[in-house]
């Protein structure tokens, strides 16, 4: 009898789907019906992620972005999903869209970028140190700190200490949530850095494995929540990608309850700025040439499937 109960339970939930809830507390992948044929094949076929090709980037609102390799391989960074706590209030106003992607990663176990278990996808990542390539994509994940100390309007930091005793949000003591790991995706002769919410000196060997980066998406809006505009100087002149795409800001996914404001102010302060009219953009040689620190902005351009 209770056998055939959780059968039947199982058989309910994989009809849903997991808008159940079902990966509340961990993987749902149980009851996906994509598999990972697409991965089979391109490692079959090969590839090189040096090699010049089409490489399509694009926004999920928040800071959650997915690359597509010019042979079709895709990775998701971010997903985002509203505080499990309730602590934090709603940031969002619907569930991550349950997309199929080959690949999804996190940078740090907060919930606005770790919903892994939300889209559908063949490989799941949680704040991967090392190099991983598949095919024609290669990713290098670059472990280092979450920002601790608040800059804008919200002081988080002490929040979290008069709300909920938390002192070690600093290094070397920080706990695993205060842990940051920036992505670098290379894909068609492109290198792609995601910030996550580092802090905004990493380490030498950090800023290292960050050298040479065509396009850096970076934590940039008006509550400066992350990181002030100073700071986004700061990362900018040290790293000084061909261009910058914001991310982190008050855009089509988030809550003004969020706290967040839009990038628009720091935008309008940029001298070399291309407003996108989409939510996806590619990373051709027309976006990037002769640029040195140009601005490409999605605004409130947000993919919803």
């Amino acid at each position: 009898m209770g056998i055939h109960i959780q059968l039947i339970c199982l058989f309910l939930l994989a009809g849903m789907g997991a808008n159940a809830q079902i990966a509340a507390d961990g993987s749902g992948a149980y009851v996906f019906s994509e598999n990972n044929n697409h991965v089979v094949a391109l490692l079959k076929g090969g590839g090189d992620p040096s090699l010049p090709g089409k490489v399509k980037i694009e926004f999920y609102g928040h800071a959650c972005f997915k690359v597509t390799s010019p042979k079709g391989l895709t990775v998701l960074v971010d997903p985002w999903r509203n505080d499990p706590t309730g602590a934090f209030g709603t940031w969002f106003s619907s569930p991550f869209p349950e997309i199929a992607v080959d690949m999804v990663v996190s940078s740090h176990a907060h919930f606005d970028h770790d919903a892994i278990y939300r889209p559908h996808a063949a490989m799941a990542l949680d704040r991967m140190a090392g190099i991983l390539q598949i095919s024609d994509l290669k990713i290098t994940g670059v472990a280092d700190k979450h920002q601790c100390m608040a800059q804008g309007e919200v002081k988080w930091d002490q929040w979290l200490k008069d709300h909920f005793h938390v002192t070690n949000l600093c290094p070397p003591d920080n706990g695993a949530s205060w842990d940051n790991v920036i992505y670098v995706v290379e894909t068609g002769g492109v290198r792609i850095g995601f910030w996550g919410d580092n802090r905004p000196e990493p380490s030498a060997e950090a800023l290292q494995m960050l050298k040479g980066l065509d396009v850096l998406v970076l934590n940039i809006d008006g509550s400066q929540h992350i990181l002030s505009y100073a700071q986004v100087g700061l990362v900018l002149d040290k790293l000084k990608p061909r261009a910058v795409i914001p991310a982190h800001y008050l855009s089509g996914s988030e809550l003004p309850s969020s706290s967040l404001k839009t990038a628009d102010e720091w935008v309008g302060m940029q001298k070399d700025v291309r407003r996108l009219n989409g939510s996806g953009l590619m990373l051709g040689p027309e976006v990037l040439a002769g640029a040195r620190g140009r601005v490409l902005y999605f605004g409130n351009n947000v993919k919803t499937d």
